[in-house]
Formats: structure tokens, sequence, C-alpha cells
């Protein structure tokens, strides 16, 4: 039983961090200016959010609990 839950735990977990990497670098390429208008606000609410997601599911891994935000806008 305890390997199976081990097992599911590497499963997901590769696919997840995988596809979160694929993401991040998919925003990296919004970084150039010849195809999109941007501003330093835009990227730091960017990051502003990105950071805070990152620090909730690591703080759920803990005792730390922090409140879910329902989506990222922009504007």
């Amino acid at each position: 039983m305890m390997r199976d839950k081990r097992a599911k735990f590497v499963e997901l977990t590769e696919s997840r961090v995988n596809r979160a990497i694929k993401d991040i670098r998919l925003i990296g390429n919004l970084s150039n200016r010849s195809a999109y208008a941007y501003g330093e606000d835009d990227v730091r609410k960017i990051f502003r959010a990105l950071q805070k997601e990152l620090d909730a599911a690591k703080g759920r891994f803990g005792d730390e609990r922090e409140a879910r935000e329902e989506g990222f806008r922009l504007e």
C-alpha cells in the first residue's frame, strides 16, 4: 500500500513539475520586446503571482497554510 502511494506521488510529481517548468519557460518567451509590449509593473505582477503560488504550495508540505487566489489577472 505505501509503495503504491509513493509510486503515484512520483508519477504525478514528475508530470506536474515538468508541465510547470514548460509553462514557466513559455512565460519567459513573453519577454520578446519585438513581439510584445509590457512594462516593469507587468513583470512585477507576473512574478509576484507566481512566487505567491510557489510559497503557498511549499507551505502545504509543512504547517503553513496560505489563502489561494482564484487565478491570475494582469489588469
